[in-house]
């Protein structure tokens, strides 16, 4: 919300992906996936929680009511927030086996916490110093670590570059972690770091689990290109979270309406040879063919 000025607890937010700053918030948002239908849950409408980048005004309101839980969830650190939501999702029965989350969210800390509420992480790591674990009795970070396989005789697979066992070390506990290394796409010198707490997963299982992740963000595309998700002029924050949950329940219905409506495209190639039109044959070899199948049909009726 670039043009904005009076909008309630309106912010200064950084975008990581164009690393600049934006006016507007950051939607935080929540969903389940079976790996065909995504829906989006739950959602939080953040802020900032730096006073030098708050720009519309932040009323106090009544902490006892859902509006003031609202506006207080937007000015705490995200990671809390997401397992906020995690925590109203699995409160509400909605099950789930793995947490999926991109680099933003993957931390020791968010893999232990999941664990302590029986789920399992899957997430993306950031190539950073900043974050240590130990690897065979030495502490390094994901760096040294991909150097050290560079250097061994271990050879790269297909699908994956290499996969190795790990353990951060959370609150003076020892938590074991699978990293897998996957080359980039379309660059062969870069690679991207999965990472997992559930040690039984096969490489491939968490690069194809990780995957699905993408849905999401392609819940975001048709939100904003058909849902109006960021085209509102609504200057109350009540109103921006009230929209935002419009936009999610019409996702919904049409996530509903495609899973349930029966696409002739999933038979394969017999959607082709149905809709293979027919040759157009000549006049005579028609009038052979009708001559033949009149005298076929007399000689069937003869006594």
């Amino acid at each position: 919300r670039e043009f904005s000025q009076k909008t309630e607890l309106l912010a200064r937010v950084f975008d990581h992906d164009k690393q600049r700053y934006f006016k507007g918030f950051r939607a935080l948002t929540l969903g389940w996936s079976d790996g065909n239908t995504f829906l989006p849950l739950h959602f939080a409408l953040m802020s900032s929680r730096k006073p030098k980048n708050q720009l519309g005004s932040f009323k106090m309101t009544d902490q006892r009511s859902l509006s003031g839980r609202r506006r207080s969830q937007a000015v705490r650190k995200m990671n809390d927030v997401a397992l906020e939501l995690v925590d109203d999702a699995i409160a509400s029965g909605i099950k789930a086996k793995y947490i999926l989350f991109d680099s933003w969210y993957a931390s020791p800390r968010m893999f232990a916490e999941l664990l302590k509420r029986q789920r399992d992480g899957i997430g993306m790591l950031k190539k950073t110093k900043k974050m240590y674990f130990r690897y065979r009795g030495r502490e390094m970070d994901v760096k040294s670590l991909y150097e050290i396989l560079r250097r061994s005789k271990w050879s790269t697979k297909s699908r994956y570059l290499y996969s190795s066992v790990v353990s951060f070390q959370v609150d003076n506990q020892e938590m074991p972690m699978r990293l897998v290394f996957v080359a980039k796409r379309g660059k062969a010198d870069q690679y991207l770091v999965l990472a997992t707490t559930k040690l039984s997963l096969k490489p491939t299982e968490i690069i194809q689990m990780y995957s699905r992740r993408w849905q999401i963000e392609c819940y975001f595309k048709v939100a904003k290109q058909y849902l109006q998700f960021d085209q509102t002029q609504i200057q109350s924050y009540d109103g921006l979270c009230g929209h935002l949950a419009m936009v999610m329940l019409s996702y919904d219905i049409l996530a509903l309406a495609q899973r349930e409506n029966i696409d002739e495209r999933t038979l394969g190639d017999l959607f082709y040879d149905y809709g293979r039109p027919l040759p157009d044959i000549e006049i005579a070899q028609a009038l052979t063919w009708l001559l033949k199948t009149i005298s076929g049909l007399a000689e069937k009726f003869t006594l």
